[in-house]
């Protein structure tokens, strides 16, 4: 196939909505898991009963049905708020539709929330805030039954085939089902492209040193964002332009375009049925006259060949930690889920430094306390999701430098006129104290604080 004729569509599905945007909307995901506060495996019978009766209180209209009938997905016709589970019935998830205030999100997912716990607590069940389940062990952490969760579950589980490449595997292929993300979409002008992408490539470090709530507890307490480790270690990252970080410059949109493309498909649709297959570069896919996959028939994998077609594009499914999306938007995903009642800090945050992109932009490229050490950003990301600071990195510095971007997220939040700054007072009081959720967590364990405990302060609102 044409090379052009692969770009103008990946141009058309990424760049093109760009061009259209005239308002500034935000969309924002939450995701937490499920825990049995029991210590046993979360009953998903129980999961669709909580279900039902969200539906029946909100108005929710089903639109996601796995294999055995039961809901995994619900829109409100009102506003286009979706509940959803997320790989796994372990996993709930709240979206939004697209609002311009973020308070308008903040009391609907509180309504929401408050809700749902009513409701699991009747089982003693509970949500909670943190990034990995901390009951996970005592789960069934298995994928909801639907074509795409199935395959991507097959998908992740083939690790073991990899034998020749250099990378390590971890050996958590389910991580999908244990663990729980929050995410924001902000719209974004195609002016702005390279340095918005560019500019928060930089942030990341920041950010794992805000936002990390992952920890897997009792195996790697070192490790405060197993996030980044989960899928940069897992066939997701067989090729590292799917996942993580951009250690890349963009200095244009056709750049931008060319990374894209380098990035790998794993899988496609033909007949209503998911097939997987080994990650192949979207410009080598489309060389190919057939392709071997494999897809589920009910019973067992079975061997499939077909004919790559342009409409696969659809497919391609990237995990970057900054993405771009058909809607016009730039999703920021690298955040852990966050205490219940700082959900809000993460879009606060980003939405605000959106408003400032050029000063951030100037503040990261002139910094002296992270950068111009011979470290570049995805080095110093892997080294701030760690518990201990690196010792080249002096920490009165480095929180001085955090709050000063904070400042200017609040700067850029107060010309919104809208209030919205006051949802950054988490992350103040997370430089103050020199915490994040994750460091928090842990010393309140290990100070002798009971973990269900822990898990119900961070289902606090």
């Amino acid at each position: 196939m044409d090379n052009e004729i692969i770009r103008k569509a990946l141009y058309n599905k990424y760049i093109e909505p760009t061009k259209k945007k005239t308002e500034k909307y935000i969309g924002v995901e939450i995701e937490m898991p499920i825990v049995n506060l029991s210590k046993g495996a979360v009953d998903f019978n129980i999961v669709h009963s909580v279900t039902d009766s969200f539906l029946n209180r909100f108005g929710f209209q089903p639109f996601g049905k796995d294999d055995d009938g039961n809901i995994y997905s619900a829109e409100s016709p009102e506003n286009g708020d979706i509940l959803s589970y997320d790989c796994s019935y372990n996993n709930l998830e709240l979206s939004f539709g697209r609002e311009k205030n973020l308070y308008n999100i903040q009391n609907r997912f509180f309504e929401y929330y408050k809700f749902l716990n009513q409701e699991f607590i009747k089982y003693n069940y509970t949500l909670t805030g943190m990034g990995v389940n901390p009951y996970r062990k005592y789960n069934h952490n298995i994928p909801i039954p639907n074509g795409r969760y199935r395959m991507l579950f097959h998908h992740l589980g083939s690790y073991k085939k990899y034998k020749d490449l250099p990378m390590f595997f971890h050996s958590y292929p389910e991580y999908g089902t244990f663990s729980s993300a929050s995410q924001v979409q902000l719209d974004v002008s195609y002016d702005d492209l390279p340095l918005v992408v560019n500019t928060f490539s930089r942030l990341e470090p920041i950010k794992a040193l805000l936002f990390s709530n992952s920890v897997l507890l009792d195996e790697n307490e070192e490790l405060l964002c197993c996030r980044d480790m989960f899928w940069e270690n897992s066939t997701h990252g067989i090729n590292p332009h799917n996942i993580g970080m951009y250690d890349y410059e963009f200095s244009s949109i056709d750049e931008i375009i060319s990374y894209i493309e380098s990035s790998s498909i794993y899988c496609t649709e033909r007949d209503n049925k998911y097939i997987n297959f080994e990650p192949i570069k979207l410009k080598d896919y489309f060389d190919k006259s057939v392709i071997t996959g494999e897809y589920f028939d009910g019973e067992k994998y079975k061997t499939i060949e077909f004919i790559p077609k342009l409409e696969d594009i659809e497919y391609l499914r990237t995990f970057k930690f900054i993405d771009l999306t058909y809607r016009g938007t730039i999703e920021f995903r690298s955040m852990c889920c966050q205490p219940i009642k700082d959900s809000m800090c993460i879009s606060a945050f980003h939405l605000g430094l959106m408003n400032k992109v050029n000063e951030l932009s100037c503040l990261l490229q002139n910094d002296r306390v992270l950068y111009h050490q011979g470290y570049n950003a995805l080095e110093l990301r892997k080294l701030l999701i760690g518990r201990r600071l690196p010792n080249f990195i002096d920490a009165d510095d480095l929180y001085t430098l955090t709050k000063r971007i904070i400042d200017l997220s609040y700067k850029g939040l107060c010309e919104r006129d809208l209030n919205e700054e006051k949802l950054l007072t988490p992350l103040y009081d997370r430089v103050k104290l020199r915490t994040n959720p994750a460091k928090n967590m842990l010393e309140l364990k290990n100070s002798g604080v009971n973990l269900q405990d822990i898990i119900l302060k961070y289902g606090e609102v």
